[in-house]
């Protein structure tokens, strides 16, 4: 399998998450970029660099002044007297509809959902390039390769069109799937990340041209709490073309499996011809998160599973954090999806 990934991304090198109120060592670290590059290898996928393909397929889902915010904020924010190395928003307005403050520390606020999402001096151009290898990938396949694995880091699906979250800047997998629709092609987004991935929600929720559905921990409890549940279904022209199936934390393969089985319905439902995976790693039983337990064996039955509806994929790496099995769990869903 052809794999898609550029040094710049580790530019990005976060040291700070505020979770519970407690300001701890961000789990968002570049040595991800190692296990599972690692894991990718021992699949028998080989590397190349993503070609630079411009602002222009990012600002199909980005606003331009969202992203000229991630590409100046850091710089302005250290012309602020006592700033911190890392732009942490301290305030959020009540409406997405209130004004549009011209501070540092306004935009911030504006522009960052949460505290998990810090922008450091390198945080711009490993966003950049993370975009830029999903739509490297997605090129790949639209060239008659059958699947291409993208190694995105940062991250993308917790990010909506104006708005960084959950240690994600740009949507990666968002942008693959608008370019394959700009190519004519009819695709399907399937999130199988831990988390609810509500960035990628959100973009098309008022949608129908691209049929979004994710597996995730029940945000009754979870991040990202405010969506993902299942009555959400989309809005307006999008109505039934969104699908959540939110489960109990602790499910394992088994439950896991038959959540699969009707998202895998739903897809087929939607006479998708091409497939963006948004792949997390984080629903493994030993991941920082504790979400779910699913085990290594059992990430490659569910990439069997997907590989069994026959549609050529973009995999999008989403989360998936620092544990001793990352780059095996990598390694048995590549394995699982050749096999199937």
């Amino acid at each position: 399998m052809r794999a898609i990934f550029d040094a710049r991304q580790r530019a990005h090198d976060p040291k700070h998450f505020m979770s519970n109120g407690r300001l701890s060592a961000n789990p968002e670290q570049p040595k991800r970029i190692e296990e599972l590059s690692r894991g990718a290898r021992a699949a028998g996928c080989d590397f190349s660099a993503p070609t630079d393909q411009g602002l222009g397929p990012i600002a199909e889902i980005h606003s331009p002044e969202y992203l000229a915010f991630l590409e100046t904020i850091h710089e302005r924010w250290m012309r602020t007297e006592g700033a911190s190395d890392e732009v942490i928003p301290n305030i959020h307005p009540d409406r997405r509809t209130a004004s549009y403050p011209s501070s540092a520390a306004g935009q911030a606020g504006f522009h960052q959902a949460d505290t998990s999402c810090p922008i450091a001096a390198g945080t711009w151009q490993s966003a950049y390039w993370s975009a830029q290898t999903a739509l490297s990938a997605a090129g790949t396949v639209l060239a008659g390769e059958p699947a291409a694995y993208a190694l995105c880091r940062p991250p993308g699906h917790h990010a909506f069109g104006d708005l960084a979250g959950g240690f994600c800047f740009l949507n990666n997998s968002a942008i693959a799937g608008q370019a394959l629709l700009r190519a004519g092609r009819r695709p399907v987004i399937l999130d199988v990340d831990v988390h609810h991935g509500n960035g990628t929600q959100g973009i098309f929720y008022h949608r129908r041209d691209v049929l979004t559905v994710s597996i995730h921990a029940d945000p009754a409890r979870f991040y990202p709490f405010f969506w993902g549940h299942a009555a959400e279904r989309g809005e307006g022209e999008g109505i039934g073309y969104n699908l959540n199936l939110p489960l109990p934390r602790g499910t394992g393969d088994g439950d896991y499996l038959a959540a699969l089985d009707i998202a895998l319905k739903r897809i087929r439902s939607f006479g998708a011809d091409v497939l963006v995976l948004a792949l997390g790693l984080d629903a493994h039983e030993n991941d920082p998160f504790h979400g779910f337990k699913v085990t290594t064996p059992g990430f490659g039955q569910i990439a069997a599973a997907i590989a069994g509806l026959d549609l050529p994929t973009i995999i999008v790496q989403e989360g998936g954090y620092l544990s001793a099995d990352l780059g095996d769990n990598l390694t048995s869903f590549l394995n699982g999806y050749q096999a199937g």
